[in-house]
């Protein structure tokens, strides 16, 4: 049983999906595309491909009708052919999308999917991917798009007799209306059209309206959004980041998230616009932010090197990035 079966209930006529594995004993099933619901795994069984054929019991999806554009009315889907690691989401029904990692590179993938919200993290799939391979790990529904976690994936690519280290990647995704319709390509190794998101490192020529999801928000689809540059001193303390809320109502973890979202933004959009440096703001505390913004400093090919910040200034609770 797979993410992704099509299954029937045994006390009842339904069909559906799964969707995702709650725990060892219970799975969410996507009923007529619509809605999901939590099923004991021994009260469904998988509608083997050969049935649907001769039965025809997978019926043909409807089109999608949605209060977002069309997709019919969207720019053709162009080929993605460069090599690399992606998420591809691809429609398995009119509303529902299937979440797949796709491994369209030479290498061996060891990864790890979650989603995290305002309620936290949670880790639901991980796995080893071959080169040229692709797994469902999740799915998720059209009518739900607002409601949407930051799909987040760690991975590691390894290939025997490798002379050359690649540092494990850690890549978060959070989507918008206005720039998800746009990465409609046709998906790698899946050879299936769906809306295609790189998570490995990209060229140092880059197009800023396509740098990251996040950094573009328009009101309009057919809009062009500018990168605005971001201040040169990027102050990440959450009450900076988030003045009208709380921090004693927010988990670590969620101020851990807010605040590496905001790194993340700040350094893409000064990529982005050409900035020859820029100061983050971290403080000094338990010295994990400072840690996780340093790790990924590391990984990113657009830095020339980091620093502490002037002491005289910030103590040590600052980190000077230079980029090239």
């Amino acid at each position: 049983m797979n993410i992704g079966d099509r299954v029937r209930l045994m006390h009842g006529k339904e069909q559906g999906v799964i969707t995702r594995f709650l725990d060892n004993n219970l799975v969410e099933v996507a009923i007529d595309n619509d809605f999901t619901i939590p099923v004991m795994r021994r009260e469904v069984v998988v509608i083997a491909a050969e049935e649907e054929k001769h039965f025809g019991n997978n019926p043909t999806p409807e089109p999608v009708v949605s209060q977002r554009p069309s997709i019919a009315n969207l720019a053709p889907a162009q080929v993605a052919s460069a090599a690399g690691v992606y998420i591809g989401l691809v429609h398995t029904t009119a509303e529902l999308l299937a979440v797949h990692i796709v491994n369209n590179s030479e290498y061996d993938l060891l990864f790890t999917y979650g989603e995290e919200s305002a309620k936290g993290y949670r880790a639901l799939s991980n796995d080893k991917l071959p080169s040229k391979k692709t797994k469902p790990v999740a799915h998720l529904h059209m009518n739900d798009f607002d409601k949407w976690p930051d799909l987040v994936v760690q991975y590691l690519q390894h290939k025997l007799n490798a002379t050359n280290l690649i540092e494990p990647v850690t890549r978060r995704l959070k989507f918008k209306a206005s720039s998800f319709y746009k990465a409609k390509k046709m998906v790698p190794v899946l050879q299936k059209e769906g809306y295609l998101f790189q998570l490995d490192s990209k060229p140092v020529a880059v197009n800023p309206d396509e740098i990251l999801l996040q950094m573009i928000e328009s009101n309009t689809l057919g809009e062009v959004a500018k990168v605005a540059a971001p201040s040169h001193e990027v102050d990440l303390h959450i009450e900076k980041l988030l003045p009208d809320s709380d921090p004693k109502t927010m988990s670590n973890s969620e101020i851990l998230r807010q605040q590496l979202a905001a790194f993340e933004d700040a350094l893409e959009r000064a990529v982005a616009t050409n900035m020859h440096e820029i100061i983050f703001i971290h403080g000094t505390g338990n010295g994990v932010l400072k840690k996780e913004i340093q790790k990924l400093l590391s990984r990113n090919p657009h830095i020339k090197f980091y620093e502490e910040a002037r002491k005289e200034k910030f103590g040590y609770g600052a980190t000077r990035v230079s980029l090239k």
